[in-house]
């Protein structure tokens, strides 16, 4: 989802971002509103900071990311609590951000230098010659980012830039920016504690035109996560400078839930795709295909769970099942979806509408819904479970990859070679089957999408590569160091270049004996010139 920019006039009326609690809309206080001028002042420090940070080990890198592991788990209760508060999710969803960032810490631990290490290649017929692939640090490495998750979304570009030996500005969103300070806090004292710059990682607030300024400053790559019309602006304003991006532009994430599927199982795993973060999340499964069969059962027990669930301040006192909504303008957005869907004859079982009090919309069960509907076609980013009945793993198909969209998808099915064969046909950056978005802990993996969900990947070591400038090497295998002497042209010089390519690329031993004839024309023809 995007990062929700306030008009300009709002923005260029104020050097601060006033920040509330979405759940209760206390006032939290003032973060600073950051010009062009400031980001383009930090990015030259950040770029001193990198040059030095480029010349460390891996060894070095890894005591700086373990002490922001330990102090992750040092401080676990405080991070959950300023999570909370910033964004308007339980406790219980702020541990299931801390999951993935403990996860990717601890990957890069162990695995990151092996996947940066240089790698041997085939050089071909240079028989003579060695090769191999580098990775060398980009430099300073610039990532936008939304208000759903505000801590995961800081760390997840940040460690990976690191360990790849480069410097990050993370634009953090307006929304959250309460808790820029105190994540700034947990970079600052790592590094400090090991004898680097606290410049090396430096966490940018401000409105829309900062994160503009950012992206136009001359950073060397950018990572954005956001709305598919987000993107494009970055895209235009990345294009002026030549600045290479990845895109993570949100999804429409289709589940489908077969007839042999275990209802249970997928039951708890569509609450949890569309109401973690009160469904504010790029993998949300946004739409719920579940067979005839078992489509009534599955209803009345998603209906059954949902009407009795709680909503509230996360930290008010109470058990609270789902929090509030962090932005306000999103609220009114699935709000007008679900009168949409409404309107052309879906019905709503649980829910449907705001929530007293604060930024909340109800969990809300919507069922009779098609592909006319815009809750099927746009991205909803909130707490709507809306399910489809459907009749074959055709149809099934056919409706997942109806969409502009192709982020992650899931599929459960009790027959693992026909969970397999459906996951093989929907077009989606990733697929997981009897389960929700557990590819994301799985950081081997990478993460990214297709179609609308952008381009490019994170995670694993094909993402600590895309924040590297992957070099290829050409070196001497043996002492041999023969010319080869180009110029002046000699006669026989172009037959003997073209007998060589059919001695060594002819896929026939006909055309390869035709060769060799022409090579000794070419060699007759060289000794034979001016006789």
């Amino acid at each position: 989802m995007d990062h929700a920019a306030s008009p300009k006039s709002l923005a260029a009326a104020r050097s601060t971002i006033p920040c509330s609690d979405p759940a209760t809309g206390e006032s939290l206080g003032e973060v600073p509103a950051m010009d062009r001028a400031e980001v383009q002042a930090r990015l030259e420090r950040a770029r001193v900071a990198q040059a030095a940070w480029a010349k460390t080990s891996f060894a070095q890198r890894r005591r700086v990311v373990r002490r922001i592991l330990e102090h992750l788990l040092d401080h676990t209760d405080e991070l959950c609590r300023l999570i909370s508060r910033d964004s308007g999710k339980t406790l219980e969803n702020a541990t299931v951000e801390m999951w993935p960032i403990c996860e990717m810490l601890r990957w890069n631990l162990a695995h990151a230098e092996q996947a940066l290490k240089p790698q041997k290649a085939s050089s071909g017929v240079l028989m003579h010659k060695a090769a191999r692939i580098e990775y060398h640090p980009l430099g300073v490495i610039a990532a936008i980012c939304p208000w759903n998750f505000p801590l995961q979304n800081v760390l997840a570009p940040a460690i990976p830039a690191l360990m790849a030996g480069n410097a990050a500005m993370i634009k953090v969103s307006e929304w959250t920016s309460w808790s820029a300070p105190r994540i700034q806090q947990i970079f600052d004292e790592a590094l400090r504690a090991e004898g680097h710059s606290t410049d090396l990682v430096q966490l940018i607030t401000g409105y829309a035109e900062t994160g503009a300024a950012l992206v136009g400053a001359g950073v060397d790559k950018v990572i954005f996560t956001g709305s598919m019309a987000n993107g494009k602006r970055v895209l235009q304003t990345a294009a002026e400078t030549l600045t290479p991006v990845i895109l993570e532009l949100g999804g429409k994430d289709p589940m489908i839930v077969c007839d042999d599927a275990d209802i249970h199982q997928a039951l708890h795993n569509a609450l949890i795709g569309t109401l973690t973060s009160a469904g504010q999340l790029c993998m949300a499964a946004e739409r719920i295909y579940v067979f005839d069969a078992v489509y009534d059962e599955f209803v009345a027990a998603v209906a059954r769970i949902v009407g009795g669930l709680r909503q509230g301040p996360p930290l008010g006192g109470g058990t609270v099942d789902v929090g509030a909504m962090t932005m306000p303008g999103q609220v009114d957005i699935v709000e007008r979806l679900v009168a949409d869907a409404v309107h052309r004859g879906a019905r709503i079982l649980a829910g449907g509408k705001r929530g007293p009090g604060g930024q909340y919309f109800e969990p809300t069960v919507l069922v009779d819904v098609d592909h006319d509907m815009k809750i099927m076609r746009e991205e909803t980013f909130g707490p709507v479970i809306a399910i489809m009945r459907v009749r074959s793993e055709e149809e099934a198909i056919r409706l997942a990859n109806d969409s502009a969209y192709g982020l992650s998808s899931s599929v459960f099915s009790r027959d693992r070679a026909r969970a397999e064969r459906i996951a093989r046909q929907i077009v989606a950056g990733s697929t997981v089957i009897n389960d929700f978005a557990m590819h994301y802990m799985a950081h081997e993996l990478p993460f990214g999408g297709v179609r609308g969900s952008g381009f490019g990947r994170l995670n694993g070591p094909e993402g600590l590569r895309g924040l590297s400038n992957v070099k290829a090497v050409i070196t001497d295998r043996l002492p041999i160091h023969a010319a080869v002497e180009m110029y002046p042209v000699r006669p026989g010089t172009y037959e003997q270049g073209k007998a060589i390519l059919h001695i060594l690329y002819s896929t026939s031993l006909a055309g390869r004996a035709r060769g060799l004839v022409d090579m000794g024309k070419a060699l007759w023809k060289r000794a034979t010139a001016g006789k």
